[in-house]
């Protein structure tokens, strides 16, 4: 089920962030009015694999923000401060499995600070070379897509993408929900002091 699309815009550092809005079981497919896009403080979030751990995400996710200077590293915050609230948040919400005292999570997008990061289920952060990623079963039809819609703005990039996505994969289906999270020299006034 679903189609996550982010893209960052290089000219200024805004994240958009698209997804659809089927959920899947077996053969049956419905349409669920919770976006799976969502906005949680400075952080954008598109998820799949399972709805409870979205909302877990979007209501239950507790992010101590650094108190640093505008060169804080973003990356070393998403793996040292972001993965293991949420691991903790997964937890506490009865979300996260532990198999052979291995953990596991679910994949999903997070856009912080202009940069689009992927978190995997095994809780690992990566960010792609390229402006843009993809999660999902269609994420491979999304992905073709921007590679292709590159010149186009943002927000057209992201709803076609999903639009593609959609005609090849059963397991996506409008409507869609796109959200901008501005970019960050926009949002310096809400870092904390």
């Amino acid at each position: 089920m679903t189609c996550i699309v982010g893209l960052v815009d290089q000219e200024t550092g805004d994240v958009w962030m698209g997804g659809d809005s089927a959920a899947v079981r077996h053969h049956d497919r419905w349409i669920r009015a919770q976006p799976k896009v969502f906005k949680v403080g400075p952080f954008v979030i598109g998820y799949t694999t399972s709805f409870r751990m979205g909302q877990l995400l979007q209501y239950d996710l507790d992010i101590k923000l650094p108190l640093g200077t505008i060169d804080d590293d973003p990356f070393a915050f998403m793996v040292r401060t972001f993965v293991p609230a949420a691991r903790q948040c997964f937890k506490d919400g009865g979300f996260a499995e532990k198999d052979k005292e291995v953990e596991a999570g679910g994949e999903f997008l997070v856009g912080y600070r202009g940069h689009l990061y992927q978190i995997f289920s095994d809780y690992q952060v990566a960010e792609s070379v390229g402006d843009f990623a993809a999660v999902g079963c269609a994420a491979a039809y999304a992905l073709g897509a921007l590679e292709v819609l590159q010149a186009q703005n943002a927000e057209e990039a992201i709803l076609t993408a999903l639009k593609v996505a959609e005609g090849f994969s059963a397991g996506v289906s409008e409507p869609f929900t796109v959200v901008r999270l501005p970019g960050y020299l926009e949002n310096q006034e809400e870092r904390p002091q």
